[in-house]
């Protein structure tokens, strides 16, 4: 057993909970969505039925009821002795998770491949004997890659050394490495919310304190509260997507990344900059190069911008940092695959090539998804977006939860607003990404479409349209 929540722990993750569904019912989706958005990991503890019933005013028949319900979903199981265990749940497609046929899976903001990686991948193969006569993998990462990455960085104006660059397998691992090295557990980090989930998983999982930056898609960071938690906060770091955040989209301003340096400064606070959605602009303009100065540690990957099977990503920091981070690797794996890298290090250079063609394709994902929701729901807020990978939707009702659960049962996959916070909240908005064909993006806008008006009878919320029209009969 890796963890145990508490009952009040629980009751705050769960929310706005409450539905017109029998209580029990409602109570155990609550959990279950929890579980499927890994905001209860896997084999955590739930509290005692006559515990969580006190937390939530409820009957320990009621509590009783709906671990029924989730041992039978297969979302928990029981342990004489040990209570009620949550469980890993099955991958995502699996007949568990679909009624039938195939489904749509949103809640991954992943492009498909680059149509030229194949033939990137069968010339490196062709040249194979060269790689297997060495190791096989490289804990630091391959010259040939960090000079590539170096190259990138000097012509966009960083000057930066092959010694600065430290390959890892992907940008997540990346992260994983440097809040490992710069974090304790009585430290304090300092994110966007809403942010990147395993961004804030990461954090966590140094037992340090995560507090947050507000972020909107309409007015952008929340610099005046960023200045104020530096001072206050005095965290060890600050982690932030400054080109097309995830979720919401947006972009800051080189004054925002000048504010953003000096608060850090002043607080003595390393920027950790998420670079893997940097190089998505679909508007036609490259995003403008923004000064964090030089103790800036970068991470990037080709995830996003090539493929997500390509598991190589990287960190840009000084020589000392590269070194601690090199020191700490072997706990967690040994390197990365020089296969890989070599892949990686033509792609690299290929960048220029790939980046038009990668805009056109989340170009048309885009322009679909806009379209199919200002069709089908007229009164969300839908954002304007210059690039990236998704849409920070905000619904006419805080029922994002209940609508995820409700499209999962129809085979449309997605997550759900709270799965973006650091505590919980936003139950009024739904990350939607852009990066599924446009076709069956539609087909999932039209189950949501079908879906939304029981959501709402269902929990007894009134929509923007009802309230509005309630306000004006009155």
């Amino acid at each position: 057993m890796d963890s145990r929540i508490s009952a009040r722990a629980l009751s705050v993750s769960l929310g706005g909970w409450r539905t017109r569904n029998p209580t029990y019912e409602a109570l155990a989706d609550g959990i279950r969505l929890l579980c499927l958005d890994n905001r209860l990991a896997a084999h955590t503890a739930l509290p005692a039925e006559r515990e969580l019933a006190a937390a939530l005013s409820l009957s320990r028949a009621t509590v009783a009821a709906a671990y029924r319900s989730l041992r039978a979903s297969g979302h928990i199981e029981s342990l004489r002795g040990s209570g009620s265990v949550t469980l890993p749940q099955p991958p995502r497609g699996t007949s568990r998770i679909f009624d039938g046929g195939a489904g749509i899976d949103l809640q991954q903001a992943s492009p498909a491949a680059w149509p030229g990686l194949a033939g990137v991948i069968s010339d490196v193969a062709a040249d194979a004997a060269s790689l297997v006569g060495r190791p096989g993998f490289d804990i630091v990462g391959s010259l040939d890659l960090r000079v590539a990455l170096a190259d990138r960085y000097t012509a966009r104006g960083l000057p930066t050394d092959p010694d600065e660059i430290l390959v890892t397998n992907g940008a997540q691992h990346a992260i994983h490495l440097v809040t490992t090295a710069l974090l304790t557990p009585r430290s304090t980090a300092l994110l966007e919310t809403p942010t990147y989930p395993h961004a804030a998983e990461a954090v966590r999982s140094t037992g340090a304190r995560p507090t947050g930056i507000p972020v909107t898609t309409d007015a952008g960071w929340d610099l005046d509260r960023a200045v104020q938690a530096f001072r206050r906060a005095r965290p060890a770091l600050a982690y932030l997507m400054p080109w097309f955040q995830n979720p919401t989209g947006r972009s800051m301003t080189p004054g925002d990344a000048v504010t953003m340096r000096a608060a850090a400064e002043r607080a003595d606070a390393t920027l950790v900059i998420d670079e893997t959605t940097a190089d998505l602009s679909f508007s036609g303009a490259a995003p403008h190069e923004l000064d964090f100065g030089p103790s800036a540690v970068r991470i990037g990957s080709l995830g996003k911008s090539v493929w997500g099977g390509l598991r190589v990503g990287w960190v840009r920091a000084d020589r000392n940092l590269v070194r601690r981070l090199v020191e700490l690797r072997p706990r967690r794996d040994l390197g990365t695959p020089e296969l890989e890298q070599a892949i990686a290090a033509r792609l690299v250079r290929m960048l220029p090539l790939i980046q038009p063609q990668r805009a056109e394709l989340l170009r048309s994902g885009h322009d679909a998804t806009v379209s199919a929701l200002a069709e089908a729901f007229p009164s969300w807020r839908v954002p304007s977006v210059d690039g990236g990978l998704c849409l920070w939707v905000g619904l006419d009702a805080p029922l994002s939860g209940s609508l995820v659960l409700a499209a999962r049962r129809r085979g449309v996959l997605l997550s759900s607003g709270p799965r973006f916070g650091l505590d919980g909240g936003y139950d009024g908005y739904l990350r939607i990404p852009f990066t599924a064909p446009p076709e069956e993006i539609r087909r999932a806008v039209s189950v949501l479409a079908a879906l939304w008006p029981d959501v709402v009878a269902g929990s007894g919320a009134a929509t923007a349209d009802e309230r509005e029209a309630t306000a004006a009969i009155v």
